[in-house]
């Protein structure tokens, strides 16, 4: 059964710098939709809902709101605030191209999803790699980059890039849902600190941006209840950029974010499927990897 979303305010212009309307984004989510929906399905939504488009505030919510037409189901988990406070929540599941075009309606640019599941919350799809560059050196977030993809690889784990759509780039590694996010966390820093040693200058764990030499290699992203804006998201950026999946060999020192627009993305589903379907087959070990990386 279909459901009508009904858009309001379709003519506001969301990034000024492109013309891109409200419209536009329900649009590109509409024809996106048989693309990013396996990435969303069945995963905690928060919504991250910026009214007025980018340059403007914006705020994230996680409970689903009042009057969310009751055709989109909800699971609810426990979670815990900064303060140290937990509650209940019931999160959207978004599943179908209604559910993700109501979102647009919320005034959500970039869809953002747990990297677990219901069924099993507790064990993610994969080990997520955030590589924050700094300002202006894209340049160098691709060879960091191509760094982690060669340690992988020696590792003997396969792994997928995507543009994060903003500032930098997102490494995923597809594994066996038995293992927990301590599991993942531990992995990731692993990774993140060889690579830091073998690279220094060019590979960095430091948080702080004011010591930070090189690019951040983020394993702090993989944690229960972590989001990430999902491939295929429009990202809230002036040229309206979408997060896209590469091939590796497609990730040369020319490559910049901003090329990556909406219609772009839709010609590279058509012209080469999904690149980003293997990160949801799973059947990767992590044991041996650890072992080796000591």
């Amino acid at each position: 059964m279909t459901h009508e979303v009904r858009l309001t305010s379709g003519d506001r212009v969301l990034f000024p710098d492109v013309g891109v309307t409200k419209r536009d984004l329900f649009d590109y989510y509409g024809a996106i939709a048989p693309a990013i929906l396996p990435h969303l399905r069945d995963r905690p939504f928060t919504m991250k809902r910026t009214p007025m488009g980018v340059g403007t505030p914006s705020y994230f919510q996680k409970q689903a709101p009042k009057g969310m037409p009751s055709w989109i189901p909800t699971r609810a988990f426990r979670t815990v605030r900064r303060s140290g406070e937990s509650r209940m929540v019931d999160f959207p599941l978004v599943g179908t191209p209604e559910s993700l075009q109501w979102m647009v309606q919320m005034n959500c640019i970039d869809m953002n999803a747990w990297y677990s599941r219901v069924d099993r919350p507790d064990r993610p799809d994969y080990v997520v790699f955030d590589l924050d560059p700094p300002d202006g050196q894209f340049a160098l977030c691709i060879r960091a980059a191509h760094l982690l993809h060669e340690l992988l690889e020696s590792l003997e784990l396969r792994s997928y890039v995507k543009t994060s759509g903003a500032d930098g780039i997102h490494v995923l590694v597809p594994i066996a849902r038995r293992y927990d996010f301590g599991d993942t966390y531990a992995f990731a820093e692993a990774v993140a600190r060889r690579l830091e040693a073998d690279n220094p200058g060019v590979v960095t764990t430091e948080w702080l941006k004011r010591k930070r030499e090189g690019v951040l290699l983020d394993h702090r992203q993989n944690g229960h209840g972590k989001t990430l804006a999902s491939v295929y998201s429009v990202r809230p950026k002036p040229a309206a950029p979408v997060s896209t999946p590469l091939r590796w060999e497609e990730l040369a020192d020319d490559v910049r974010p901003e090329r990556f627009t909406m219609p772009v993305a839709l010609q590279r589903v058509a012209a080469h499927g999904d690149l980003f379907a293997p990160t949801l087959a799973g059947g990767q070990s992590l044991g041996a990897a650890l072992k080796r990386l000591g």
